[in-house]
């Protein structure tokens, strides 16, 4: 695999951030404290510099394993190992794992290898080699790795990056909301089917039992595009594992959200439960769950009837401009389109909405419109400044909790209507932006920024979402 475009050197003082201690030495393929010697290969992850001093991970990739380096250095340096499971936040607190010291006369010297995860408790794991100089107060580290196991190509590097974040204890992504949490899911099961990699299925079953009585229970609440993402979410999870249960969740999940479908604006759902806005998401949202709903349960008329009337009301309520592309919703005076700004999410979920209702009925004009929305939002160049896709007001270290979703969503709804059509016309679009940010908006660890033209800002999980959901649309 293609793993380093940056390394992130970081000298910090002594004191790691709090994390339990890991007193008890893991076995995966082999147990802790290995020589590496016996490392069938060689690979250095990442680097940094210290005075005359080089401290380097290095890693063995066959066996899930790493050790670190100094060199360049005297007797009494010490070179050690870090080691995180959730995503290099914290680290175990005074572990140094493998802590060496530089023996008189020589000038470099290695620790024993360490495991990079912890299979047996499924701990997702991440690497890194820090030094101190001999008689030296200063502490320098090198950015976060990882062996390629479980990434040992860009989609599921970035989905293991993206697992790193899953709290086991809440089944949920920590760094992220709710809802955000639905689409990390999704991605994290679409990778699964796209690479073949079954390593994080359970995460599946753990985020159902742990929140199915969260909130209103069934994964509904007081927000209908909330909702919806989590009934697309147990719609994904059903294709995947064939358990009825998820079905019935997101039969659950239409059925609340057709709750709040009235005759104001001439129809449509609401955003919330307080009955203020009529936006696209929600509405969008709507249309692709009934209709993904009725393309799996025989004999059904009921979700079919919904995707139908939803999608003949999103198409007139004027949400769509005049240049094919959606603002974010109408007016709660007249009803007609608040000219706010045409985020990518909103211009994605239609596509494979119309893409599932298309399955659902044969009409290829849901197809041809669907064309030619998507053709509207990947030539947009305030969308697509140099290519690139990019949402409005899109800056370093911004998009606020909601924001870094968005673009994921856009792509893999490109994706899904991508396959729908026999020429592929978006897969040129779609690899022009994974090759973007995999060059430009990538860390050490295969975290992913906001930005896929770079630089690289900060991780978190909606970021890694909306990473994840591009490296799996490109083919």
């Amino acid at each position: 695999m293609h793993f380093l475009v940056a390394l992130l050197a970081v000298v910090m003082a002594a004191t790691p951030a709090a994390a339990p201690a890991a007193a008890t030495p893991i076995c995966d393929k082999y147990c802790d404290a290995r020589d590496p010697a016996l490392s069938p290969g060689d690979r250095e992850g990442v680097s940094v510099t210290t005075g005359s001093r080089r401290i380097s991970l290095h890693l063995d990739d066959a066996d899930d394993m790493g050790w670190a380096a100094i060199t360049g250095g005297a007797a009494g340096d010490h070179v050690w190992l870090d080691r995180s499971f959730d995503a290099g936040r914290t680290w175990a607190s005074g572990s140094k794992l493998g802590d060496t010291a530089t023996p008189p006369g020589a000038t470099g010297w290695r620790t024993l290898m360490y495991n990079a995860d912890d299979w047996a408790n499924k701990g997702v794991g991440l690497l890194r080699a820090c030094g101190q100089p001999a008689g030296s107060g200063t502490i320098a580290c090198t950015g976060w790795a990882r062996p390629t196991w479980n990434a040992w190509d860009r989609r599921t590097a970035a989905a293991t990056a993206l697992m790193e974040r899953y709290n086991l204890g809440t089944g949920l992504f920590d760094t992220t909301g709710w809802w955000n949490s639905a689409n990390a899911l999704t991605a994290v099961i679409d990778n699964a089917r796209i690479s073949g990699m079954g390593s994080y299925r359970y995460a599946i079953d753990t985020t159902y039992t742990k929140n199915l009585a969260a909130q209103g229970g069934q994964f509904r609440n007081d927000y209908l595009d909330d909702t919806g993402w989590w009934g697309l979410a147990w719609v994904d999870a059903y294709d995947l594992t064939g358990d009825s249960k998820y079905l019935n969740t997101a039969r659950a999940d239409a059925d609340h959200m057709y709750a709040y479908w009235d005759g104001v604006c001439g129809g449509g759902v609401w955003w919330s439960t307080s009955r203020t806005y009529k936006n696209a998401i929600p509405n969008s949202l709507y249309v692709q769950l009934n209709a993904a709903l009725h393309n799996r349960i025989p004999g059904d008329t009921t979700y079919l009837a919904r995707a139908r009337a939803g999608w003949t009301w999103f198409a007139g309520s004027g949400m769509i401009n005049g240049s094919n592309l959606v603002n974010d919703g109408l007016t709660t005076s007249t009803c007609a389109n608040n000219g706010q700004p045409v985020w990518t999410y909103n211009q994605g979920v239609p596509l494979a909405a119309l893409t599932e209702l298309y399955r659902a009925t044969g009409d290829a004009g849901l197809l041809t419109k669907a064309r030619a929305m998507a053709n509207a939002s990947t030539t947009n160049t305030g969308l697509n400044p140099g290519g690139v896709l990019r949402d409005p007001g899109e800056t370093a270290g911004g998009g606020g909790v909601d924001g870094p979703s968005f673009k994921g969503v856009y792509v893999r709804d490109l994706a899904v209507l991508n396959a729908a059509l026999t020429d592929r016309p978006y897969t040129p679009y779609l690899q022009r932006q994974a090759n973007a940010a995999y060059a430009n908006d990538r860390n050490s660890a295969d975290a992913y920024g906001l930005m896929w033209a770079g630089p690289f800002d900060q991780p978190d999980a909606a970021r890694q979402q909306s990473a994840l959901d591009l490296m799996n649309a490109a083919p």
